[in-house]
């Protein structure tokens, strides 16, 4: 099942995505009103969810938000979590943050709920001071009964569904910094969408691939068991410390072929167009401002 939220009449409701793409409306359904509810009423309302989904109305000209359009906190964000990013970013001078190239333990930041906008909007590239902006296509993770110390062995019990993010980052203000919240955290750097996709209509999260254009030309391309730690070693990592709680969100990190990583640099640019596709979520895509 693909949730989305949508936007009629300028009243984000609840939906999903029919097979044909259409957004149908769940929100006289008897559901909860946003996603985070939804997620937090637990599977007996999903399925409830997945009832209604047979017999609800296509809305006509809906306009889909980010699937979460205000996190209730930051978005938990893995760095250098692929081996051919994690040497890219390496020999690009800009990781001013650790000397290993493979790290030993997950690199976990934040990025802030003001950094959310659907696909569709406009990513404000004018906002980055250094003219640094670039993409990474990542897949997200949406935790559904979250909670606290949750091994490793019960963590995809704790994921509701999954997501496309759009990592946006300044590189300058990252590697200035020697921190990544400020060159990663600008308002409208977190493009987020089209749906969430429930876990149940994943079996195997490893075989999904994320793929990444720039105006067209492909930049990124690889599979989610390319990771270097996987989702259950982050769940686990990430939930020591926090509470993780329904509607958190995980990005996983971003492939090889970023913008920093060609010589000389590619970084975006005003009238740019990022698509980002994962099969079985849809495409996330922005264009630059």
């Amino acid at each position: 099942m693909r949730l989305v939220t949508f936007s009629s009449g300028g009243v984000p409701l609840l939906g999903a995505l029919d097979d044909a793409g259409a957004v149908r409306d769940l929100s006289g359904a008897g559901l909860p009103h946003t996603m985070i509810g939804l997620i937090a009423a637990g599977p007996a309302m999903l399925a409830k969810a997945r009832e209604a989904l047979r017999t609800a109305p296509v809305v006509q000209g809906a306009r889909l938000l980010a699937p979460i359009p205000r996190p209730a906190k930051n978005i938990f964000c893995v760095g250098k979590n692929y081996h051919e990013h994690a040497k890219e970013f390496a020999g690009s001078g800009f990781d001013a943050t650790a000397k290993e190239v493979v790290p030993e333990a997950p690199v976990v930041f934040t990025k802030p709920p003001t950094c959310v906008i659907a696909t569709g909007e406009t990513i404000p590239g004018h906002l980055d001071p250094t003219d640094s902006t670039d993409y990474e296509g990542e897949l997200a993770v949406v935790i559904g009964a979250g909670g606290r110390g949750i091994a490793k062995a019960e963590a995809m019990a704790a994921v509701f569904g999954y997501t496309i993010i759009n990592d946006v980052t300044a590189r300058t203000l990252q590697h200035r910094h020697r921190q990544w919240v400020l060159g990663k955290g600008i308002d409208g750097f977190g493009p987020m969408g089209p749906a969430i996709v429930t876990a149940d209509a994943v079996p195997d999260v490893k075989a999904l691939t994320i793929t990444t254009w720039v105006n067209g030309e492909q930049r990124q391309h690889a599979p989610v068991a390319d990771l270097i730690f996987d989702i259950p070693t982050l769940i686990e990592t990430i939930s020591a410390a926090i509470t993780l709680e329904p509607g958190d969100i995980i990005a996983t990190g971003t492939p090889a072929g970023v913008g920093l990583g060609f010589t000389p640099a590619r970084f975006l640019k005003a009238g740019d167009v990022v698509r980002i596709e994962v099969p079985g979520i849809g495409v996330l895509e922005n264009p630059v401002g």
